[in-house]
């Protein structure tokens, strides 16, 4: 796969630190050329730019360097900049003095912003501008913003003037997205030789704008390299994935999953799980549920073959049916087991028997993950891949953790248990997270909350089995299924907004996205 690298802002320092140490590149040469590329972005925003006024805000740092760098470039151009200085040019970095005593030779415009006084100044300056350029703090900013920063924050933010941020918007955590007290809301941020996780999670995401990543000439082998984990899934990933089917295929040469759930008022989940797998490709589907459910599908599904199976008395899988279910694990390329199973005593042996005896990949989703609950030591050292696709409450019962410490530590307990149980994890939810078990990790950033819908996870399993089925290896399968539900639900927003959608939406909507990469 083509994978685009996210930094936190850790990797990123050593990343400019090899550039500047292991292969001589200067570093006020990469604060030059950041400056420069963030210029060119601020001319697409001004086509017409003599004569117009930006406002330019540097910290003390080297974010504010390349923000005396744009100020210079953009004086050049032609246009009329304020420079306001958030410090004193002996608190400023040794790179950004360099460039604050060229700006000084070349503008009068310069201003301090450090105390209340100065905020006429900037507020006057700020009523007349055609464009803000933030350079306060970038990449290294952790915690609040200061109460005189967060004033200068909202100054900005009640104009509504375009906002152009320099590599981070200032008040944004650049490992976590997060927002704690006021942020300035860019209206474009460019990023520097590789985009910032904070920059795509929310609620970071929100204050971004447009993004554009940009070169600023540091080596391509830093930004490839194998210790970044952490990637953005993207179009240009997905494409080598779909890969055209020869004239002489037949049914066969897409695979037959296998899709093992339901139980009485649950049936619809294996309906969707089985329908979205054929939808997306597979050859063959078999849906395996309790026997006297059997009528509901096959008057639903008319391309789906079905296999009865032994229930109980509550109309439940039955030990019973484990021999049956083994026979038919054997016929099978991939198998899904949980959507539609519901939580009942027998469910663990069920899904430990599947672990056990299958020798083709595993997804497991709803009730089998449920059903796993204080057991997830059987998934250590399969010999078949496992993946599994909890939600937020699912991922909560599986490891004993509460939801609000999922939420806020997405991307480290994916990894983790990934890792551990060494599964491709699928953490469901705004932004969904994959992870593999070697530690990369891939974040998703198509979709939208009007797939906040019931059913909506189904789909997904039957989308990520199905193309599993068609011979794609499971952490990819994972990926380009979690994008496609994600570009699916964009389709269907656009035709009926986002709280029309309904999770039969999403599969009727899979081969036009589908098509739209073949």
């Amino acid at each position: 796969m083509i994978v685009l690298k996210l930094a936190n802002s850790q990797e990123m320092r050593e990343i400019d630190y090899q550039a500047i140490n292991d292969f001589g590149i200067p570093s006020l040469v990469l604060m030059e050329n950041a400056g420069i590329r963030t210029v060119e972005v601020i001319k697409e925003l001004l086509p017409e730019g003599k004569g117009k006024k930006v406002i330019v805000l540097a910290g003390k740092g080297n974010n504010g360097g390349d923000g005396l760098v744009i100020a210079r470039h953009l004086i050049n151009s032609g246009i009329k900049v304020k420079t306001f200085l958030m410090a004193f040019p002996e608190e400023i970095s040794p790179d950004s003095l360099t460039n604050y005593r060229i700006l000084e030779r070349i503008s009068t415009d310069i201003y301090q912003l450090q105390e209340e006084k100065d905020l006429e100044q900037l507020m006057l300056s700020l009523l007349s501008a055609d464009l803000v350029v933030d350079a306060i703090y970038g990449n290294g900013f952790h915690g609040r913003m200061n109460d005189f920063e967060s004033r200068v924050a909202r100054m900005v933010n009640c104009r509504n003037l375009p906002v152009v941020a320099v590599d981070v918007p200032s008040g944004i955590e650049a490992d976590t997205g997060k927002v704690n007290g006021e942020a300035i809301k860019a209206t474009h941020t460019v990023s520097f030789a590789l985009p910032k996780v904070g920059l795509v999670l929310e609620p970071g995401r929100d204050f971004t704008g447009n993004l554009k990543v940009v070169d600023i000439s540091i080596p391509e082998v830093l930004l490839k390299d194998k210790k970044l984990k952490k990637n953005l899934i993207e179009e240009e990933m997905i494409k080598p994935l779909i890969k055209p089917r020869p004239a002489e295929s037949h049914k066969g040469s897409y695979g037959h999953a296998l899709v093992i759930g339901g139980s009485p008022g649950l049936t619809g989940a294996v309906i969707m799980a089985a329908y979205s797998a054929l939808r997306i490709g597979a050859g063959l589907v078999t849906a395996a549920l309790p026997e006297s459910l059997l009528s509901i599908v096959d008057s639903q599904l008319m391309e789906v073959m079905t296999a009865p199976l032994i229930e109980n008395q509550q109309g439940l899988i039955s030990l019973e049916a484990l021999p049956a279910i083994e026979n038919l694990l054997g016929t099978a390329s991939v198998c899904v087991i949980g959507p539609g199973m519901s939580g009942y005593p027998e469910a663990n042996a069920v899904i430990r028997f599947v672990l056990e005896r299958s020798g083709i990949p595993l997804l497991i989703d709803a009730d089998g993950l449920n059903a796993l609950k204080g057991d997830t030591e059987i998934l250590k050292d399969r010999q078949v891949p496992i993946v599994l696709t909890p939600h937020p409450g699912e991922m909560a019962r599986l490891t004993g953790k509460s939801i609000e410490e999922i939420q806020s530590n997405r991307f480290e307990l994916a990894t983790r248990y990934a890792q551990d149980w060494g599964v491709t994890l699928v953490l469901k939810g705004n932004k969904t997270v994959i992870a593999d078990p070697t530690g990369n990790i891939y974040i998703n950033t198509s979709g939208n909350p009007g797939m906040a819908t019931a059913g909506s996870g189904d789909v997904l399993c039957g989308m990520i089995t199905g193309l599993i089925a068609q011979g794609l290896k499971p952490q990819e399968a994972a990926v380009a299924g979690v994008y496609f539900h994600g570009r699916a639900g964009d389709f269907c927003k656009e035709r009926k907004g986002e709280r029309g959608i309904v999770a039969g939406d999403l599969i009727e909507a899979i081969p036009d996205i589908i098509s739209s990469f073949e």
